[in-house]
């Protein structure tokens, strides 16, 4: 038996815990929020995000990608699926949840913000409670949702982070993108609704090659932020420069499905693992409160409601 599924025995013993109390107390079930997010574009966020998802799926979780980036498409290339609909459809155009949701590879559900994102600045307060009941559907058939956020510190970025409990923050060696994700951990520590004490924000160095230390490059990045900013984010890991990654973004296939024997397949792969291990640590609590949660606060935050 591999760690794997080991790890998915475990899970699946905690599962039926849960469904035993859930009888008896009948709690709301929500989804655990992972907002992943860049200083800059280019750093590989897109694909991490659906490799994550797969490799979630594979140790037993029910996971959903909501790609929050309206300018591009890149989760769609990268799953080789253009959806029907998109979060537009179910705010203007009385598509149901289940329309909007598209199967990607390995059972992962994948949801498409389109012109959506850009559109919840002008909902009607009738159009937020619609919004936000539907959400809820959503909250009771995954238990990980993914945000891919678009690259860069927007507004709307900043928004989707501030209000998420987990952050995963992806950079690169490079100078200018350490610069960067620093850059967005200062924007956002600004943020007048912003807590530290409720937020975990963890980072990945990608595109490591031997020449390189991905845990230096977290320490220096971790040293500053808790020295100007005090905060202290923790270090996910790192993942190795891999040409399979170009490789499987050219046959339109997520790289742990062309590749899974890569060395790339293989740290994302303990990447899930480290983040189920996270959730199951009764030390280091996980704050689910779901996507309609999330949205509540992001309408809030927008003066809204």
């Amino acid at each position: 038996m591999d760690q794997a599924d080991k790890l998915r025995r475990i899970i699946e013993r905690q599962y039926a815990s849960e469904q035993v109390n859930s009888q008896q107390s009948s709690p709301k079930q929500t989804a655990r929020i992972i907002t992943v997010t860049s200083g800059k574009g280019g750093v590989g966020k897109s694909s991490i995000t659906v490799n994550l998802a797969i490799a979630l799926s594979r140790i037993g979780k029910r996971v959903v990608i909501l790609d929050a980036d309206f300018g591009l498409a890149n989760v769609e290339v990268m799953l080789g699926i253009r959806p029907l609909y998109n979060l537009a459809d179910l705010m203007f155009r009385g598509k149901n949840l289940s329309d909007i949701i598209t199967r990607g590879p390995e059972n992962i559900g994948f949801i498409s913000g389109g012109s959506g994102i850009q559109e919840l600045t002008n909902l009607t307060k009738e159009q937020i409670a619609y919004l936000v009941s539907k959400l809820e559907e959503l909250d009771k058939i995954a238990d990980i949702i993914i945000i891919d956020t678009g690259a860069g510190i927007t507004d709307t970025v900043l928004e989707f982070v501030t209000a998420s409990s987990e952050v995963l923050l992806v950079t690169t060696p490079e100078p200018t993108s350490i610069t960067d994700a620093y850059a967005l951990l200062k924007t956002l520590n600004r943020k007048a609704n912003f807590s530290s004490d409720n937020t975990t924000i963890r980072i990945i160095v990608n595109r490591i090659t031997k020449d390189d230390n991905g845990e230096e490059i977290y320490k220096k990045l971790s040293l500053v932020s808790a020295k100007f900013l005090k905060l202290k984010p923790e270090y996910l890991g790192y993942l190795p420069m891999d040409v399979s990654v170009s490789k499987a973004v050219m046959k339109q296939l997520p790289v742990i499905c062309a590749f899974p024997d890569s060395d790339f397949s293989r740290y994302i792969t303990n990447f899930a693992m480290k983040l189920c291990n996270a959730e199951l640590n009764e030390s280091k609590r996980i704050d689910k409160k779901g996507i309609a949660h999330l949205f509540n606060y992001l309408f809030k935050s927008m003066g809204k409601k």
